[in-house]
């Protein structure tokens, strides 16, 4: 929000001042705030009402009558989980916080309501086995298991479709005609879907070499078992920015050594002791964007992964860069991922 200063109040201003505040905010919201601008809760019209019921005047202060405990969403959550959050809610305002409770912008419903069209190609590898969930995929592709109330991949497709996308290919394989039958050509989804069919298995990558030559955008590529709230819009509009050749969605994985670790000297002192010491790194997150340029990289009909093509990007002298994803995230491959899905799904994705 360009004007977050002008809805800000601290809890000594005088009820007279939030409701000209209020009255001039598109917000229609006053956000309470101390001197380091940690929300301490928040005014609406209705909130200033119930307090002149209760015998406040226009001279008391904010502090009175605010809404102590207001929803919130931290400024790293996806816009799909603070759009679920305030539908699941029924406002039409959400404060987004830093990690230490302070106010660093305010959403409002109708930011999220218009999306951009974008018309890039979003390719889908939903070619794979799905051999370590064992009987689930014996007769169903992974991709069609249920999670929720339908297929993993309708829940990624329609992820894409809610941030403006309509464009899909997906690579096949794997018991490929139920993929086929169930999405034909996406007219039921409102959406173009074509297919890139694997004759054998061609790893995370190596169906693009099948794309029609007068692609000219960049694509975005995926995995069919990765359930998530990443933000497509976003990683493509950094691609763009970045004027990189290829960009690797990427999340923070943090792990922790079971052990004390023991700094020591080339001639084996002890330098210092760290009891199970906690690190963070930054781990592929299974999505990217590509530019045409990047796809003459991919040999023809052979099995190649996606690290192979960033690769042959870097060694061919262009730039490749990472974004940063934040939010949910799954990669289904095992049993329990999959129960784990279904748990999170009515939380993140109904």
């Amino acid at each position: 929000m360009k004007s977050l200063d002008s809805v800000l109040v601290t809890p000594k201003t005088t009820l007279r001042e939030v409701i000209r505040i209020i009255d001039a905010a598109a917000t229609k919201l006053a956000l309470v705030v101390d001197n380091d601008h940690r929300l301490l809760g928040t005014l609406a019209d209705g909130d200033i009402r119930r307090g002149f019921l209760r015998g406040l005047e226009l001279s008391d202060t904010a502090a009175s009558c605010m809404h102590e405990n207001p929803a919130t969403a931290n400024i790293d959550d996806s816009s799909h989980v603070i759009l679920t959050k305030m539908r699941k809610l029924g406002i039409q305002q959400i404060p987004l916080l830093d990690n230490h409770g302070r106010v660093v912008d305010l959403k409002l419903l109708k930011d999220f309501l218009t999306v951009p069209e974008r018309n890039n190609w979003v390719i889908i590898m939903a070619g794979g086995l799905g051999t370590r969930l064992k009987e689930l995929t014996k007769d169903t592709p992974k991709p069609m298991l249920s999670i929720g109330d339908r297929p993993l991949l309708e829940t990624i497709i329609s992820r894409f479709i809610d941030q403006g996308f309509s464009n899909f290919l997906l690579a096949v394989n794997y018991k490929s005609h139920k993929i086929e039958e169930y999405f034909g050509n996406g007219e039921k989804l409102g959406v173009n879907i074509n297919y890139l069919r694997e004759n054998k298995r061609l790893g995370t990558a190596g169906a693009l070499s099948m794309l029609p030559s007068e692609i000219s955008e960049p694509l975005l590529i995926t995995n069919a078992d990765l359930l998530s709230t990443v933000d497509y819009g976003e990683l493509l509009d950094s691609h763009y920015n970045s004027g990189a050749v290829a960009t690797m969605a990427v999340r923070e994985y943090e792990y922790q050594i079971p052990y004390g670790v023991v700094e020591v000297s080339t001639d084996k002192k002890i330098l210092a002791l760290e009891e199970k010491p906690v690190h963070q790194t930054l781990v592929n997150a299974g999505i990217y964007v590509l530019s045409p340029v990047a796809l003459k990289y991919i040999a023809h009909d052979v099995y190649v992964d996606m690290p192979e093509v960033f690769s042959a990007v870097l060694s061919a002298g262009h730039q490749a860069v990472c974004h940063p994803v934040h939010g949910y995230w799954l990669d289904i491959g095992k049993h329990e991922d999959f129960n784990q899905a279904n748990l999170d799904y009515a939380e993140f994705f109904s």
